[in-house]
């Protein structure tokens, strides 16, 4: 007699702990509260969300803000929306080579850190933990003369790295040199040479919050002190907050910026700096096809398509939309950087896929550095490289030359 064959019966059984561990999210506990912090950033936009709850107000507007109603930057993040990467099938992505040559030597990565001024109001560790970072990571750093570290201690701070000295032309020149031979004196190969500042832009958000380097005490910054007390007693307890070039100026950047700064300058002067300097030479903040055949013409070694972040002038030229035209009028004389409005590491691809041969990130950096000092900074710089291995493994490229002409900018 034939019937239909019985089910074999399920064994059941308590589950494991190990087992049930992966259902439940749990990761093994990391004691260390930095790192925590740091681990939940999957993007820079993350760190700055940290850093903002870290930070004053005013400090966090500084780095955060732009000039007047921020239309130069909105553009310059919106540009960056626009683009459209090439993408190549069947090509052998196990291995992606991130590095490239700047000025005549290898980078890890085709990223160069801008310089920034008083950067140790965005936390006490300041430049040199910027610069070892940097080190870290492969890539130069860009020392600002409105920085709150010498020359000559941000060298020694980070030894190993590949520092750059970035310059704003004062009105009194013989300073100016002595910055330049401090520069010199101290090991640094490239000058960097900012030219968009003849005043200072109009930063309403600065303006609002009453920023002061130092910092000044009053109702509001006692009250928010109650808010951010580790910022604050980290400012309180180490160096005073004062630039490295100048230990006397008392007032707001932008009445710092429009006495130091020299608004006369001409192409006359670049050609002196480039003969006071026998390094590299980078022009950054242009802004026109006709700047910059001027400026190649004089002999440098890079340029910088930047509008200062958007922080300058607002409604100027967007420099990711003026790169391709730019490339165009270099035709190889010099290296080409870009800067303003670059947040990851695809952004980094799509400036190398319009023609540029680096870019340049600001603001990024700080909100590592405000989100967790040398580490923060670290962490950002992580996370451009993750991203910029996994869009060229999805696009198959498995170099940075592989990358130029694969990216354009869609209407």
């Amino acid at each position: 007699m034939t019937g239909t064959p019985s089910r074999p019966r399920t064994q059941r059984r308590l589950p494991r702990w190990k087992e049930l561990a992966p259902l439940l999210g749990v990761r093994r506990w990391e004691s260390d509260r930095l790192t925590r912090r740091l681990q939940r950033a999957l993007t820079v936009a993350d760190l700055a969300d940290i850093a903002r709850r870290r930070t004053p107000r005013s400090v966090f507007d500084y780095v955060d803000g732009a000039a007047e109603a921020g239309l130069s930057l909105e553009r310059a993040r919106h540009a960056f929306a626009r683009v459209e990467l090439d993408a190549r099938v069947l090509r052998d992505v196990t291995s992606v080579d991130t590095s490239t040559t700047i000025l005549g030597r290898r980078s890890d990565l085709p990223l160069i850190l801008a310089p920034t001024g008083f950067t140790r109001m965005m936390h006490h560790e300041g430049e040199p933990a910027v610069a070892r970072a940097a080190a870290t990571a492969g890539i130069p750093y860009t020392l600002s003369t409105m920085g709150t570290t010498s020359p000559a201690d941000l060298m020694a701070a980070a030894p190993t790295g590949r520092n750059w000295f970035q310059l704003y032309l004062w009105k009194d020149r013989a300073a100016t040199l002595e910055l330049v031979e401090s520069a010199r004196t101290a090991g640094y190969d490239t000058l960097v040479l900012t030219v968009d500042t003849p005043v200072a832009g109009n930063r309403l958000r600065d303006a609002r919050n009453g920023l002061t380097i130092p910092p000044t005490l009053n109702l509001r910054t006692l009250l928010d002190m109650s808010r951010h007390p580790s910022w604050w007693a980290n400012l309180l307890t180490t160096e005073p907050l004062e630039f490295a070039a100048l230990r006397s100026f008392d007032g707001t950047v932008a009445e710092l910026v429009d006495t130091m700064f020299d608004p006369a300058l001409t192409f006359e002067d670049l050609a002196w700096l480039r003969d006071q300097w026998a390094g590299n030479l980078v022009v950054k903040g242009l802004q026109s096809v006709e700047d910059v055949r001027l400026v190649v013409d004089a002999g440098v070694d890079g340029i910088v398509v930047s509008n200062h972040g958007g922080r300058q002038l607002d409604r100027a030229a967007t420099p990711l939309e003026l790169l391709p035209a730019v490339v165009d009028a270099v035709d190889g004389r010099c290296q080409v950087f870009l800067d303003t409005g670059i947040l990851s590491g695809a952004d980094i691809v799509a400036a190398l896929g319009m023609g540029a041969d680096a870019c340049m990130v600001g603001r990024a950096y700080l909100y590592g550095l405000m989100a967790g000092g040398e580490r923060g900074v670290g962490r950002a710089l992580d996370l451009f490289r993750s991203e910029m291995t996994r869009t060229m493994q999805l696009m198959g490229a498995a170099s940075v030359a592989d990358l130029r002409g694969r990216a354009r900018l869609r209407p």
